[in-house]
């Protein structure tokens, strides 16, 4: 079955992109590790909902289906021949924004620099979807299953997966201060 094509109303719209649409654009960011992409995955996933036909029951009926909607979309792009050729150079090496600038570059910024968000963004895509929809937007094991079309203990193994991998990241240093003490035994030792 599926749903019919309707023209939804601005009023419908504007709610839906207002108390979701930072929601949608997170779990694209995770997902893309893209600004742009994120920027693109969200309009795409806002323009579907214009024309879906689909009867929502509720605002969190709705805030799933936009989910949905949008980790799809996601595995739609990384699909692509284009993605698959071109490595993305991603948005990580901006600098911070100067004073002044407006606030949601400053909370970007500031995002991209949390070391539990970086630990996040380098999960394995499949890990990274559960943890953002079940740290970021608090979903249970069985509301994520549904989203992602995977089995409540295949979701509740990827959680466990994505907190070992960001435990460990989190835990170990970027290099460790070992290897210096090394290197610096060994240019004493040859010099």
């Amino acid at each position: 079955m599926t749903a019919k094509q309707v023209q939804r109303t601005e009023k419908f719209m504007r709610h839906a992109m207002a108390a979701h649409g930072g929601s949608v654009y997170l779990v694209a960011l995770a997902q893309t590790r893209s600004e742009a992409d994120a920027q693109d995955v969200a309009q795409d996933v806002f323009c579907r909902l214009l024309t879906d036909g689909t009867a929502f029951t509720s605002d969190e009926h709705l805030k799933a289906w936009l989910l949905r909607v949008t980790v799809n979309r996601c595995h739609e792009l990384c699909r692509t021949p284009w993605s698959r050729r071109v490595e993305s150079a991603g948005d990580a090496g901006r600098e911070l924004p100067a004073p002044g600038a407006p606030t949601e570059e400053a909370a970007l910024a500031e995002l991209r620099a949390d070391p539990v968000w970086q630990a996040l963004r380098a999960l394995p895509e499949k890990l990274r979807a559960v943890a953002m929809l079940h740290y970021v937007e608090q979903y249970s094991t069985e509301e994520i299953a549904r989203i992602v079309g995977s089995p409540p203990a295949t979701v509740r193994t990827r959680l466990h997966r994505a907190r070992k991998q960001m435990r460990e990241m989190l835990e170990s240093p970027a290099i460790p201060a070992t290897s210096h003490a090394k290197e610096e035994n060994y240019g004493q030792a040859h010099a």
